[in-house]
């Protein structure tokens, strides 16, 4: 079982700056990916990024060179630096671990961090 924490989110006034940062914890080391989503009013959820054990990421198209992601494998933490943020950047975010045991892949959400950008 893994259990995750959100931190960091906020208001903030567009062109601004957050990070986000994700906490782990139990069995970390099932923990393959790791990633960040976000869930706007009226929208589904989005993959914003991602990350693999290994660090190689991955972006939405709309944050590319705004956002970057980082892991810290053995604390079982995941970050997401928030740059020039919009308006359009406004929703929850939420932490996601996946792991694969046993042949089974199981997804885990953090409860999800609010971040607010204004104009």
């Amino acid at each position: 079982q893994v259990q995750l924490a959100e931190s960091g989110g906020g208001w903030v006034q567009a062109g601004g700056s957050l990070r986000l940062s994700c906490a782990a914890s139990g069995s970390i080391n099932s923990i393959n990916a790791m990633g960040w989503y976000r869930q706007a009013p009226g929208k589904e959820r989005e993959r914003v990024a991602s990350i693999t054990s290994g660090g190689s990421p991955n972006y939405a198209d709309s944050v590319k060179g705004r956002f970057a992601i980082s892991r810290d494998n053995a604390k079982g933490t995941v970050d997401l630096q928030m740059n020039s943020l919009k308006p359009e950047d406004t929703a929850v975010y939420y932490c996601n671990a996946n792991t694969f045991i046993l042949a089974t892949i199981v997804h885990y959400w953090g409860q999800g961090t609010q971040v607010t950008v204004s104009t």
